[in-house]
């Protein structure tokens, strides 16, 4: 069955393809450019194919309001987070080519037009919009009309929501993708609510549909590619150890590398149809029985539960399922004791 994709680059994404694994640095680099430096080197070690950060620009993405409103997971308001955890433009450049320099595609969330254009300027292939902008449709209007590819997280957000911005990048034909998000830090497994991959399908057939998650472990990730989820966001760190926002909530490269092994088995696996593959022959060709004589059965004499059974191996010509066809047939020749019946050697019973 085809499915829809997004294309990023010369990669495709969507249920058709590998599962795409997005290590989320997001800001857990606190401003420091050699420490996202060495979460991208080690999230390339570990398998990733991108990495995703923030754009961050300040004075355009928030009032002096927000230096009184503090987050739930944090002790500090979010404006001294963004603040000492933003990078400069010509940080964000440097960063996007240690990237590709390395093979892998840079991808980051804009929080406001201003970085929205800084990331345009940068020349970046997609764009990752954030639970937080979902429902923030000038934001998503002017994302939309760059004309790229554009990766929609939906946490705190209602599928009413969800359809407005939908609508906007339907309208300017933008390829897209939906990740079911519980914005929740760490989100609790009962709070994680998998069935909304299903329903964002069955409401959004056009739109790839993916997974970003902010429980504990990549169980919940594995979950989500068997559910077809195509694109797995986890928010990543090079050490567990560091401080950083969403550190807590991070995986690390060990984990890094099993989601990206894991989910990629998992998508191998799916699929399919209960048939018996040619694969399966040598299997078969011990483990099956198939009829044969316990004893010698004389020409002429009927086929009972006394001289015939099934046993393995299974290279005889009549296998245990066909047992009772056997049953008052008559042998038509000498038959020796463990030797396989096959067809030839009685005449079926009247």
């Amino acid at each position: 069955m085809k499915y829809p994709y997004i294309q990023i680059g010369n990669r495709r994404i969507g249920r058709n393809y590998p599962p795409f694994v997005v290590p989320e640095v997001g800001i857990n680099h606190e401003g420091s450019l050699a420490k996202a430096k060495r979460m991208v080197k080690d999230a390339k070690k570990a398998g990733a194919e991108c990495v995703k950060f923030q754009c961050h620009v300040i004075e355009d993405e928030m009032t002096p309001a927000a230096k009184t409103v503090i987050p739930g997971n944090a002790k500090e308001s979010i404006w001294d987070i963004m603040e000492r955890c933003a990078l400069s433009e010509s940080q964000d450049r440097e960063l996007k080519k240690y990237v590709e320099d390395l093979g892998m595609m840079y991808l980051s969330t804009p929080f406001s037009r201003a970085a929205a254009n800084r990331l345009e300027r940068l020349g970046v292939l997609a764009y990752k919009i954030g639970s937080g902008e979902c429902n923030n449709y000038p934001l998503v209007r002017h994302i939309a009309s760059f004309g790229k590819p554009v990766i929609l997280s939906t946490g705190m957000n209602d599928i009413a929501s969800i359809k407005e911005s939908v609508a906007i990048l339907r309208k300017k034909k933008i390829p897209y993708a939906l990740l079911h998000c519980t914005s929740m830090y760490p989100t609790p497994y009962e709070k994680v609510r998998l069935g909304a991959l299903q329903e964002l399908s069955r409401i959004f057939p056009d739109a790839v549909i993916g997974l970003s998650d902010h429980s504990m472990g990549n169980y919940t990730c594995f979950a989500a590619t068997a559910l077809g989820g195509s694109i797995l966001e986890k928010h990543f760190t090079s050490d567990k150890r560091w401080p950083g926002p969403d550190v807590p909530i991070s995986i690390d490269p060990s984990g890094l590398a099993d989601l990206i092994e894991g989910s990629t088995a998992i998508y191998s696996a799916l699929g399919g149809e209960k048939t018996v593959l040619k694969e399966e022959q040598p299997t078969i060709n011990f483990a099956y029985a198939t009829v044969v004589a316990i004893q010698d059965i004389p020409k002429g004499e009927r086929l009972t539960l006394e001289n015939i059974w099934v046993k393995r191996p299974g290279t005889g010509k009549i296998q245990a399922a066909r047992f009772d066809e056997l049953l008052g047939s008559v042998a038509t020749r000498h038959i020796r004791i463990h030797e396989a019946i096959s067809w030839e050697k009685i005449q079926k019973r009247k």
